[in-house]
């Protein structure tokens, strides 16, 4: 008889997290698992990539009302879902201003979910061996599933973000394993959790390898990324306050101003993208940092790049960064907290300070010395990075050995 398991997330559109969902699903053994998986949107690039096996829920008009506009959901006369979005969002700015908390806080979003659970249908009316919330806010698969044992994802630096703890303490306790993405992520969770140690388990992004290696040759990246002879750098991510993508204009003027010959090339779209545009312009380095948008396949672009530069202000565990060393690309990441879960300090990429001088001179000095790159590429070849074994984790939580 097959495991029966159900997997719950938001939407597949182009990001870390998402991509991890893509290589947990292309890790199942279908012939002893029976996946379903239930999005609150049909939606992103990378869901029409859903392995065939998967059996994917019908969209449910209540749970495509969370992530958009509230007037949208009431032109949908869906009243109590958008009262409880409203009723979660004044409560947030309530205890944001309470609390005194920073505008980069996590509570919007935990109330928008806690404060809808319970005008929500049941998410499916089976009863599974198992079932995994991927995303945060975890309330609707604590209270809208029936499974034997449920399962918590976490893929956040929980030092880094404000969030209301004896709210999610609640939502934590309901469920019986909470997966946490590096060693790094579980010690800052545990720090502020630290009740919950005995259901904390190591479960590391698995990267859908199957398809970065048939996407890699897709097309040639060189139409856009143009070799002049010039080192060719590349960055991808959302375009947020996390991923410090405002910082790059300032390390470009600094590595132009050491006489390195480059062009710096960024991935991704989000809400800072004008903020970017703006360094940019105010750093005159408008020949030397160019924004490429949204890709749907990044991979090209990532075999196409000298040097791949990940300058976050905190991650949980970059999967960029990940697929970058999978192409065997030298890899530069800021000294952000989770950093050294991420490589092996000069041995398969380099860790640097986030200060902007410091960064430069770390970048400039890596790329003038081929000994130090051949060694940091080299080191690439040496490591597994797909992870795809941790599928068995799954296997041995259902049949009682974890």
């Amino acid at each position: 008889m097959k495991n029966n398991v159900l997997i719950v997330s938001h939407a597949m559109e182009i990001g870390g997290a998402e991509k991890a969902l893509l290589g947990l699903l292309e890790s199942f053994d279908y012939k002893k698992w029976e996946v379903d998986l239930f999005l609150f949107h049909h939606s992103g690039e990378l869901f029409e990539l859903i392995p065939s096996q998967v059996n994917i829920l019908p969209e449910k008009n209540d749970y495509s009302c969370m992530a958009v506009p509230i007037k949208k959901v009431l032109r949908e006369k869906q009243f109590r879902i958008a009262g409880g979005r409203a009723v979660g969002k004044i409560i947030a700015k309530i205890q944001e201003k309470r609390k005194r908390l920073s505008s980069d806080n996590d509570l919007a979003l935990e109330y928008s979910h806690k404060y809808t659970w319970k005008y929500m249908s049941e998410i499916s009316l089976k009863s599974y061996d198992l079932a995994i919330s991927f995303l945060t806010p975890h309330y609707y698969t604590l209270n809208k599933v029936k499974a034997k044992k449920k399962i918590a994802w976490i893929h956040t630096d929980y030092s880094t973000i404000q969030i209301d703890t004896q709210s999610q303490i609640k939502m934590w306790q309901g469920y019986d394993y909470i997966a946490s993405i590096s060693e790094e992520v579980t010690r800052s969770f545990l720090k502020i959790f630290p009740e919950f140690k005995d259901k904390i388990i190591l479960f590391p992004n698995i990267i859908p390898l199957k398809y970065l290696l048939s996407k890699v040759n897709e097309f040639p990246a060189n139409k856009e990324m143009i070799d002049t002879g010039d080192i060719k750098i590349l960055s991808i991510g959302r375009f947020c306050y996390a991923k410090n993508f405002d910082s790059v204009p300032a390390i470009a003027n600094e590595l132009k101003n050491k006489g390195l010959k480059f062009t710096w090339y960024l991935i991704g779209f989000g809400s800072d993208e004008d903020l970017i545009k703006e360094k940019i312009h105010d750093f005159n380095v408008e020949n030397d940092v160019l924004i490429l948008g949204k890709k749907s396949n990044p991979y090209p672009y990532i075999k196409e790049c000298d040097l791949y530069v990940q300058p976050s202000r905190y991650e949980g565990k970059c999967v960029s960064v990940i697929e970058a060393q999978i192409l065997h690309k030298p890899v530069v990441i800021t000294n952000y907290p989770t950093a050294f879960s991420q490589l092996s300090d000069g041995i398969d990429g380099i860790i640097v300070p986030q200060d902007i001088i410091k960064c430069s001179d770390e970048i400039y000095n890596l790329v003038n010395d081929q000994d130090r790159l051949k060694a940091i590429i080299s080191g690439t070849f040496e490591k597994d990075y797909s992870n795809t074994s941790n599928i068995k984790i799954l296997e041995m939580i259902v049949n009682g050995e974890i």
